[in-house]
């Protein structure tokens, strides 16, 4: 199993730290976090971190100083951590300078904790530390490993084990129908009640739960999955 990605806080503001190092923990990242600038050179010089996010209190000289000794993009070297910069709005000397000094992203305040999510997700995949376990779908992308379905309305929902399994399934099988002994082997209920029509209620409750179509009926032959196309955005 992946060792957990770790992601480290620093300075980032009470309001939101707590909310924040929820929800990354949910997505099964290990979260540290360091309230002061000077406390984070203990976190960092530790080494084992992955992403950094940098709070908007701390100024210019501190963040200089962050990335100049540990960015893998400013002279920290390649085995430095990925830095992301929360800035205040409109500040757009900032977000170029934060830049240039080795940040890979930079971010507006006040902040929405999904949109950092899924900036940290982009990062790590860049690290090679996501082994493809988000799935992007029309309307929702699952993380597999914290068995989340994060919807583009906002809300989310939590898939079951055996849902998770169910789609695993799907995932494996891309465009080949699978019979309902296909699945009730490689994907069994989470209950004795395994059997004929209650494959269909678990069919009909897991494309509910994503909110896809890309699970086809097969009438008479069982259900095929059929990927998304990407959609240009």
């Amino acid at each position: 199993m992946a060792a957990r990605s770790v992601i480290a806080l620093v300075s980032v503001a009470e309001v939101v730290a707590g909310d924040l190092a929820n929800h990354l923990d949910r997505r099964g990242h290990d979260v540290r976090q360091a309230r002061q600038p000077w406390e984070a050179e203990t976190l960092l010089s530790a080494g084992g971190i992955d992403v950094v996010i940098v709070g908007d209190g701390v100024t210019q000289a501190e963040s200089r100083e962050l990335l100049k000794r540990y960015s893998g993009q400013g002279g920290g070297g390649e085995g430095g951590p990925d830095f992301i910069l929360i800035c205040r709005p409109g500040d757009l000397v900032d977000k170029v300078l934060a830049l240039e000094l080795g940040a890979s992203d930079v971010i507006e305040s006040p902040l929405n904790v999904r949109e950092l999510a899924a900036r940290i997700g982009g990062l790590l995949m860049r690290r090679g530390r996501a082994p493809g376990e988000l799935i992007v779908l029309e309307n929702a992308t699952v993380d597999l490993r914290s068995a989340m379905v994060m919807h583009r309305s906002g809300t989310e929902d939590q898939l079951s084990p055996g849902q998770v399994a169910l789609l695993k399934l799907f995932l494996a099988s891309p465009r080949k129908v699978l019979t309902r002994d296909d699945i009730i082997a490689a994907a069994p209920a989470e209950n004795a009640d395994a059997f004929d029509r209650s494959i269909d209620s678990r069919i009909v409750r897991l494309r509910r739960k994503l909110d896809t179509e890309t699970i086809t009926t097969i009438r008479g032959a069982g259900y095929r999955f059929d990927p998304p196309v990407p959609r240009n955005e």
